[in-house]
């Protein structure tokens, strides 16, 4: 049976893992958490005069560096002067020099948000009139590529091996003693510990590339190392590591010393290291409250306390389960799981959902804000797949909880029966093969003790013979070393007596159909935990559905603003239907009203880049008075960016704006709004 089942995990494992891969394979670059609101001179704004400075506005404060902000003239030179920085709240600004010519100017930015993750971007603004730019923007990929991946994989490792490292030791604490005398359960903790630091040390050399240049080749650059140390988020890795060396005792003594005391000395330390380890863990937990989406928004004070309880929960249930798993799999025939430690470890299951789902709640409402953000951001989304899953693995928790009763069940029913069983083989233990070992107490098999026998009374005899014989002391020595022989022969026996006893004892134990179905669900379990952290840490690194409201609010209002003074902005969705054939275009028409008009086309992928498709085309068409199409074919600008000057409305009216993009040679869809003008 176990032979059997042991390939199954393997496979369950490998698939378990594969779709998590997929997971993050699929995930594109991290979302901004900080989101451009506004900006001065405005998205594709044609100015009479060259500003002085230019400034971004952020939904949220970020840290900057030297090269944050930067200004391209229309030949890619730059033309900003001075090192960037705050102009007041979350604006920041940069100076320009002075005299700058007529043409179009590209605007690029790359910050860290205030919790922890790259945001960059890119617009143009035109002083006297539109020009063609050698800019191109296409490159401006925070988060994401061979980097961005390696930094995911590391945060999805070092999750994992928190709370597998800190469930493992609650397990073991809080529910099964004697595990700390199972090597298999001390592996499992050991390799959370391990899986921890060293994804926490790949997380730390990672990071400097991670928010800046994205390059594989500056993973190692000790300068970039030495601006992560600097920062809030390298602190916190900081902090982790040095939490991890207490840990580190704090295992070494769980599964050293703590096994070899007594009842009495065990209740002692067990209280020490209770505390001890709650410290510890409480502190790991707060080395991520403290840099990433707790520390920043609404809230903060109270939502960092609530971020630690919730990692603890999850610790203590997930990895709980996973040390459970690993017990019923893998633990000694002669120390089995008994059904009193899956007891406890279920209330111990179930006091951790109650933690999870109270602050759960909290961090929804903080993160979201509002119903509609459930389906209207990809925060949101994302949570309600969280919450499928969760919902799916309390309810097979509560499947291993019926089999956990059961189990209970069986051991109470037939005590005396037991008992019986074992009296009877004491007695028997000549017909049985066993026996008791003086001195240690412990089954002895009676076929070692018989070859062992056997063995001194012909090592007797022969030296008797060969003294007699011979009365030499050579005589004597040979058959000592025949003795010795024969005894080694009857310990190799007894050894092999011993592991054919231990199978047996574990194929019958293996075969209690309630232990099964405890193993089968708990298993399950475990495999939808994996998918579940895997959610959970694309979680943390997409932008929370009440910061991106908020983004889309604030466009809302610019474009608002834009229109009282004006000017016309329209957002429409297309699809091709080809490879890459999704995205939305957006047109500006500055000052929308009868006569001459500055037209803007900019072309982004669902996730907001810019990106360039082979072909735009607009047409205006006044219905009302069967006027149009009138086709205008703007000029490309820069990435995703096209223009057209002196766009000539001749009637005020609700005129009808298509626009066709061709995304390849074949695929091209053709969107349209209404619009007043003038």
């Amino acid at each position: 049976m176990t032979q059997t089942i042991a390939p199954r995990v393997r496979t369950l494992v490998l698939l378990l893992l594969a779709a998590t891969g997929l997971l993050f394979a699929g995930a594109g670059p991290v979302s901004a958490h900080a989101a451009l609101t506004g900006s001065d001179p405005r998205q594709g704004a044609v100015v009479a005069k060259a500003p002085t400075q230019v400034s971004l506005t952020f939904s949220e404060k970020v840290a900057l560096s030297d090269d944050s902000l930067r200004v391209l003239d229309p030949k890619g030179k730059r033309v900003d002067q001075g090192d960037p920085a705050g102009s007041g709240g979350t604006t920041y600004a940069v100076k320009l020099h002075g005299g700058l010519p007529d043409g179009t100017y590209t605007v690029t930015y790359q910050v860290v948000s205030e919790d922890s993750h790259p945001v960059a971007g890119a617009y143009t603004f035109s002083i006297g009139a539109p020009s063609r730019t050698t800019v191109s923007v296409s490159d401006q990929e925070a988060g994401g590529g061979v980097v961005g991946r390696l930094y995911g994989f590391g945060r999805y490792v070092s999750y994992a091996g928190f709370i597998v490292m800190v469930g493992g030791a609650a397990f073991v604490l809080a529910c099964w003693q004697r595990g700390a005398g199972v090597r298999a359960l001390q592996r499992l903790t050991v390799s959370g510990w391990l899986a921890l630091t060293a994804a926490t040390l790949g997380l730390l050399l990672v990071r400097g590339s991670y928010t800046s240049t994205g390059k594989v080749g500056d993973i190692f650059d000790l300068d970039l190392l030495g601006q992560v140390l600097q920062t809030k988020t390298g602190a916190a890795l900081v902090s982790r590591l040095l939490l991890l060396a207490a840990a580190a005792l704090f295992i070494a003594v769980l599964f050293g010393a703590y096994d070899k005391r007594d009842d009495e000395e065990k209740q002692d330390l067990t209280f020490g290291l209770s505390i001890g380890g709650l410290v510890v863990a409480a502190g790991l937990a707060a080395s991520w409250a403290m840099s990433e989406h707790a520390s920043t928004g609404l809230q903060a004070g109270v939502a960092m306390p609530v971020d630690v309880v919730h990692l603890l929960a999850v610790a203590g249930w997930l990895g709980g389960l996973a040390a459970l798993l690993v017990a019923l799999y893998r633990a000694p025939a002669d120390t089995p799981v008994d059904a009193s430690a899956v007891r406890r470890f279920s209330r111990l299951a179930f006091g951790s959902v109650l933690a999870l789902v109270a602050t759960g709640i909290y961090q929804s409402w903080r993160q979201l804000g509002s119903w509609s953000a459930f389906t209207d951001t990809r925060y949101g989304q994302l949570l309600l797949i969280k919450i499928g899953l969760v919902v799916l693995l309390v309810g097979i928790a509560w499947i291993s909880r019926r089999w956990t009763g059961r189990l209970a069940e069986a051991v109470v029913v037939k005590p005396r029966e037991s008992a019986d069983a074992v009296t009877d083989g004491d007695e028997d233990e000549n017909e049985s093969g066993e026996g008791v070992s003086a001195g240690t107490g412990e089954k002895e098999p009676a076929a070692a003790r018989a070859a062992a026998t056997r063995a001194g009374a012909s090592g007797s005899a022969s030296a008797e013979k060969g003294a007699a014989a011979s009365g030499k002391k050579g005589a004597t020595v040979a058959v000592s070393d025949e003795a010795g022989g024969d005894s080694e022969r009857a310990t190799q026996l007894a050894r092999q007596q011993a592991a054919i006893d231990t199978a047996r004892q574990k194929q019958r134990r293996d075969a209690d159909p309630n232990r099964f179905g405890l193993r089968r669900s708990v298993l399950a379990e475990a495999g939808v935990a994996v998918v579940l952290l895997a959610v959970t840490t694309m979680l943390t690194s997409t932008e929370p559905g009440r910061t991106e409201e908020q983004a889309r609010a604030a466009a809302s209002s610019s474009a608002a603003d834009a229109a009282a003074a004006g000017a016309l902005t329209l957002d429409m969705s297309f699809d091709t239907g080809g490879e890459d054939g999704k995205g939305v275009v957006r047109v500006d028409l500055d000052p929308a009203r009868v006569g001459g008009n500055e037209m803007h086309v900019y072309v982004q992928r669902p996730n907001g880049r810019a990106f360039d498709i082979p072909e735009v085309k607009v047409a205006f068409t006044l219905e009302s008075q069967d006027i149009g199409p009138l086709p205008v074919v703007p000029d490309h600008i820069t990435t995703g960016h096209w223009s057209a000057g002196g766009v000539q409305l001749p009637m005020a009216g609700e005129w009808k704006i298509a626009v066709t993009v061709r995304t390849s040679d074949i695929d091209q869809a053709t969107v349209s709004k209404n619009a007043q003008i003038g």
